[in-house]
């Protein structure tokens, strides 16, 4: 571990700073190398022991060691990785593996490995988001080729294989119920060690099919304290620090930090099912309580942006296409009782939930907050447990494409409905989207299911969020991705 001046530390953060304290040994470098290995700080632990069917994946891929078929470029273009290249007939699409790519465990990349991967995400219960409302098969080609087919024909098969949820991995990774990416990837770094939701560990793998990576490894931390967090980059404990809170910015050097927009919406969801917003009445009520602007400089500090839809900047071609939507008058809330749910992962969402619950109150709501750890609150969100709900939700994570987020988040078959919606103008409107070939048509079609969601008030989006990441003077290469897929690549190092 490298010896570094310690600042002094300013007193808010001495005690943060202190949690993070030789947290960074290198439980994987070997002592050969002459180079720095990474030291990473990520906002939320692993929920799901790392699996790539989970939210988990984002991590592997985060860190360069599990890999997709296909990647996407900054235009949400699907482009070649583990496979070189695909064609359509119909509703089937034949994806030509690349040759020479071999597992952590040695064993070589083959159309069995991708057909077990995929088959086994596509199986999976709940289904990873991006396979929402999709039927998959795959199957053995030929000569190194595998077939996708979907029930329906999908325009969006490449970019669904993007999703970090759809990675592949070595036949070792599938044991009985659970998928362990341990030594099982096929990216520049080997994922070697976890510690619960502690901390993670990962080596080079010269193999890689790539070249070699510059840096020798990776430590990284899961702090969910995002004071914390800044704590460790500014005394030099960590080298990358992920998400550093609109709070923490400014006591950090400007030259430090970077500033991204983000396709992430903070959101209000609201229950549709059961409870007060059962009632479109009420539910616009709320919608017409919120002054979002207040938000934006009170808790963002003025970075971030104010939403005027569930997509916003990162994607410059919603506003022009967006147009007015006709929604139901306001009713009278006349002290009705609601509970407002929001976890502690994302530091600025207590904020904006005690600020709801001033607003809301005002407007004649009786306000009650239940505020936990994103892992403790979840489940509950997903059942309807709450009256409304308070969430970061990122719009093209998956696909690139805002059609898959909207369809997980309010179809009726969705698998991430917090508002419990059943609506069949929305269903169609996200049905109609999904199948609408890419290109401006479907972006048309995303608009219109957008605004059929809009509609029924069951989500008030309120600000487009900036993430803020943290890299110390001496790194290099670090990714700055709005779709949160990159952060450690070949080229990131320490100087």
């Amino acid at each position: 571990m490298r010896v570094l001046p310690r600042p002094l530390l300013l007193p808010a953060v001495l005690a943060a700073s202190v949690l993070l304290t030789g947290c960074f040994a290198s439980p994987g470098a070997t002592g050969a190398d002459t180079g720095e290995r990474l030291r990473v700080a990520m906002m939320q632990p692993p929920r799901s022991g790392l699996s790539p069917l989970s939210d988990d994946a984002f991590k592997l891929s985060r860190w360069s060691t599990a890999e997709t078929l296909v990647r996407l470029n900054a235009d949400s273009d699907a482009e070649p990785l583990l496979s070189t290249g695909w064609k359509q007939s119909g509703r089937s699409w034949t994806f030509t593996l690349r040759e020479g790519v071999t597992f952590h465990d040695g064993t070589g990349l083959t159309a069995e490995a991708v057909v077990r991967s995929l088959t086994e995400a596509a199986g999976a219960s709940p289904k990873p988001r991006i396979l929402d409302g999709v039927e998959l098969t795959v199957k053995k080609g030929g000569a190194g080729t595998v077939v996708v087919t979907t029930a329906e024909e999908d325009p969006l098969v490449p970019q669904r294989l993007s999703s970090p949820q759809l990675s592949i991995l070595a036949a070792k990774a599938y044991r009985g119920k659970t998928v362990d990416p341990v030594g099982a990837g096929t990216g520049p770094f080997e994922l070697t060690g976890v510690d619960g939701t502690s901390s993670a560990s990962l080596d080079r793998y010269d193999a890689y099919w790539g070249g070699k990576a510059k840096a020798p490894g990776i430590d990284v931390r899961f702090v969910p304290d995002g004071t914390a967090r800044a704590a460790a980059l500014r005394s030099g404990e960590a080298d990358i620090v992920e998400a550093v809170p609109v709070s923490q910015a400014t006591l950090l050097d400007e030259d430090l930090i970077t500033e991204v927009p983000m396709p992430r919406t903070n959101t209000l969801y609201l229950n549709t099912e059961t409870g007060a917003f059962r009632d479109p009445a009420l539910r616009a009520a709320a919608r017409e309580a919120i002054d979002v602007e207040s938000i934006v400089k009170g808790v963002y500090e003025g970075r971030a942006d104010v939403a005027e839809g569930l997509l916003g900047p990162a994607l410059p071609w919603a506003a022009g296409l967006r147009e007015p939507v006709r929604r139901a008058k306001a009713g009278d809330p006349s002290g009705r009782s609601i509970t407002i749910g929001t976890f502690t992962d994302r530091a600025e969402l207590p904020e904006v939930a005690a600020t709801l619950q001033q607003q809301l109150k005002k407007a004649g709501f009786r306000v009650k907050l239940e505020v936990r750890e994103y892992a403790n609150i979840e489940s509950d969100a997903l059942a309807g447990a709450f009256d409304a709900f308070i969430l970061s939700r990122a719009t093209v994570l998956d696909s690139g494409d805002p059609a898959a987020y909207l369809y997980s988040d309010f179809a009726s078959d969705g698998s991430f409905n917090l508002p419990q919606l059943a609506d069949p103008a929305v269903d169609k409107a996200l049905h109609r989207a999904g199948t609408t070939p890419t290109g401006d048509a479907r972006r048309r079609a995303v608009i219109d299911a957008e605004a059929a969601v809009l509609a029924t008030d069951a989500a008030v989006p309120m600000l487009h969020e900036r993430v803020i990441q943290g890299d110390a003077a001496d790194v290099s290469g670090a990714a700055h991705d709005p779709r949160e897929r990159e952060l450690i690549t070949l080229d990131t190092h320490v100087k």
